[in-house]
């Protein structure tokens, strides 16, 4: 069992956050205009191949955590390169999806939205719609009382992880996002993402059992 990523939406509908671990396929690249930044660097899109606004910044990877820039300058003597007949192979690099980072979070959010509406509709307000599971995933929810809504995706098998985004909302998200006065809350501009924030939650959810 594991878990495969985390999206956070405002009440605005709008994709304010987004991590990632053991996911097979990498998000494509959003489509200029389809997404906030400071939401999740490598797939925002820029219109500068040049522009090094996130790469100047510290980043983490999100497959192991691990700060990979440091806002360190340029090394005075040149890396070396790999040429053809170099011994060490190159890894292929992971398939990308075939949708854009933008669509793939309305989905995410068209099928929470549609779901959590036809539970109120068949049973009552006082039903919630907290998790479902197909074949490959199964896709967690937590909505806070201020809009916020919390989704994760992981394996199958798993048991509720409502408990961990409550968690992560109880925590991270309070100490960091809105008790952080740098960040905006619904701007609708930009992104919650810091990366106190960022390490918090991969710190959280990489200590959870059912994590592998």
């Amino acid at each position: 069992m594991t878990i495969y990523s985390l999206y956070i939406f405002d009440r605005h509908c709008t994709c304010v956050y987004y991590q990632d671990w053991h996911r097979t396929v990498r998000p494509k690249t959003a489509v200029e205009g389809g997404m906030l930044p400071a939401v999740y660097a490598p797939v925002y899109p820029s219109t500068n191949p040049d522009d090094t606004s996130y790469s100047n910044r510290n980043t983490l990877a999100s497959s192991s955590g691990v700060v990979v820039a440091v806002n360190d300058d340029v090394p005075h003597t040149p890396l070396p390169t790999q040429t053809a007949h170099s011994p060490i192979a190159q890894m292929p690099p992971p398939p990308t999806s075939n949708l854009s980072f933008d669509e793939e979070a309305k989905l995410v959010y068209g099928v929470v939205l549609s779901l959590r509406n036809m539970i109120k509709k068949l049973s009552g307000k006082d039903e919630q719609f907290v998790n479902y599971q197909t074949s490959t995933y199964k896709l967690h929810l937590y909505e806070t009382l201020s809009g916020y809504k919390f989704v994760m995706l992981s394996d199958p098998n798993a048991d509720s992880l409502r408990f961990v985004l409550r968690q992560i909302y109880s925590g991270p998200f309070l100490e960091y996002v809105v008790r952080n006065p740098l960040v905006e809350m619904d701007s609708k501009e930009r992104g919650i993402d810091n990366e106190y924030f960022r390490m918090s939650t991969d710190r959280l959810v990489r200590g959870l059992t059912v994590f592998q």
